[in-house]
């Protein structure tokens, strides 16, 4: 209900140094644990950079980085209100590489020998992943069901899923490769020929930054209609400029990354475009499985803070006796969080079948691993109840960066692993730290 005084704003108290900051962040309403981490991710991309000789951030490492961290987001996406609703889900790596198999198998042997019908064909990319992202709800659903309406833990009912799909996927194939797959199939996992190009990605860029500021108009609307306190308008101003640069600079990297001289001058001999006396320059632009991320986190966003089906997974993850008596159907609600969760693992496996072009029985070996640490380490709590999507996709970013950073400056695997490890354990432990401090 709207005052006659005018809706309220919220005050931007004055001060110097910290408080003046916190006072800043505060008018913008910023999470400062989210803060905290883009700072953390800044300070660990420069540290790569100079170590790296100043490889860590050109163009072509951050847009293979974005590449690479797209499958692990997609999946943190659904981690995230998988470990909210207090459970865990610990199968997503053997249920990618189960899907994975069935949409390489569907494209090279069972479509071409059931149909009559070889790679190629318009229509099959589009089979091939409605059924995919099918059969991943179907056992997302299997495996909830189990957990909510059976009772058992998701930890056992989860690990049992680990060993189930992991040895499908090898019986299926008998522990064949199978390849190669569908050329327009092959565009979802990115690569020159999977980016949109330098005018889409502009276009893109151009819709987001409308959107942004779409979203800042609703929202200070919204909080008028119900007499919320609004932000200042300089801190509204703020946060689209702040947004818009950060859009326009990703989409400028990404179109900073120009083709191969070899693949772009076969590009042309193939579309017959002649060659300047420079050679060929071509814009990779974003790549098409990032745009796929992009849109999965903003859709997953909207529907844990937009819709009754994520308010009820944070009520059940805050405190479950007290969601059943608000008269949250808590076991459906469960299942229908492990139902994403399996359509996410399925368009993960699109996504990283596509990308190296074949099907393995050991395709998302340890995913399960990086995506819990993504989730954990993008600040939510196995306690339930506390966590964001902007923060798990942030995570898995945090996770990629160390991995690609650390192969760059030639740190061995085992290493790597080590050095995982102990950021996972350093994130639970700031957790329960936090946790006991609130207390």
């Amino acid at each position: 209900m709207t005052t006659e005084a005018g809706p309220m704003e919220t005050p931007l108290s004055g001060g110097r140094g910290r408080g003046a900051v916190r006072s800043s962040l505060s008018s913008l309403e910023v999470d400062l644990r989210l803060f905290g981490m883009v700072a953390a991710l800044a300070v660990l991309w420069l540290s790569f950079n100079v170590l790296s000789d100043g490889l860590f951030l050109t163009p072509r490492n951050l847009w293979n980085l974005s590449v690479q961290s797209a499958a692990v987001a997609v999946m943190t996406t659904g981690m995230v209100l998988i470990i909210v609703s207090r459970n865990i889900d610990l199968s997503i790596g053997s249920v990618l590489g189960f899907t994975a198999m069935i949409m390489a198998l569907l494209q090279t042997e069972w479509i071409p020998n059931g149909l009559g019908l070889g790679l190629g064909q318009p229509y099959t990319w589009i089979i091939v992943v409605i059924i995919g992202i099918a059969l991943g709800a179907l056992i997302g659903a299997l495996q909830g069901f189990v957990i909510a309406f059976m009772g058992v833990p998701s930890f056992i009912v989860t690990l049992g899923g680990l060993l189930i799909w992991r040895g499908a996927a090898f019986q299926l194939a008998s522990g064949r490769t199978i390849a190669p797959l569908d050329s327009t199939f092959q565009l979802l996992g990115g690569g020159p020929k999977g980016s949109l190009g330098e005018t889409l990605s502009w276009i893109v860029a151009g819709i987001a930054i409308i959107a942004i500021g779409i979203g800042l108009v609703a929202n200070r609307r919204r909080r008028r209609r119900y007499g919320f306190p609004v932000r200042p308008i300089w801190a509204d101003v703020g946060i689209g400029v702040i947004g818009s640069l950060v859009v326009a600079t990703a989409v400028w990297v990404c179109n900073s990354y120009l083709w191969p001289p070899a693949l772009a001058e076969a590009y042309a001999i193939e579309n017959g475009i002649p060659i300047p006396p420079g050679g060929l320059i071509i814009p990779t632009g974003i790549a098409i499985p990032v745009l796929m991320a992009i849109g999965i986190a903003v859709l997953m966003a909207f529907l844990a803070s937009r819709r009754k089906f994520g308010r009820y997974v944070y009520s059940i993850g805050g405190n479950p006796e007290a969601a059943v008596l608000a008269g949250v159907n808590t076991r459906w609600t469960i299942m229908r969080a492990f139902i994403v969760m399996g359509m996410l693992a399925a368009v993960a496996a699109v996504i990283t079948t596509a990308r190296l072009n074949a099907g393995t029985s050991a395709l998302g070996t340890g995913v399960e691993l990086q995506v819990i640490a993504a989730a954990v380490i993008g600040g939510t709590s196995f306690a339930g109840g506390i966590g964001t999507i902007a923060g798990g996709v942030l995570g898995a970013v945090v996770m990629q960066s160390l991995s690609t950073g650390m192969t760059l400056i030639g740190v061995e695997n085992s290493t790597q692993d080590m050095v995982a490890g102990v950021v996972l354990i350093g994130a639970v432990g700031f957790d329960s730290w936090l946790r006991r401090r609130r207390a």
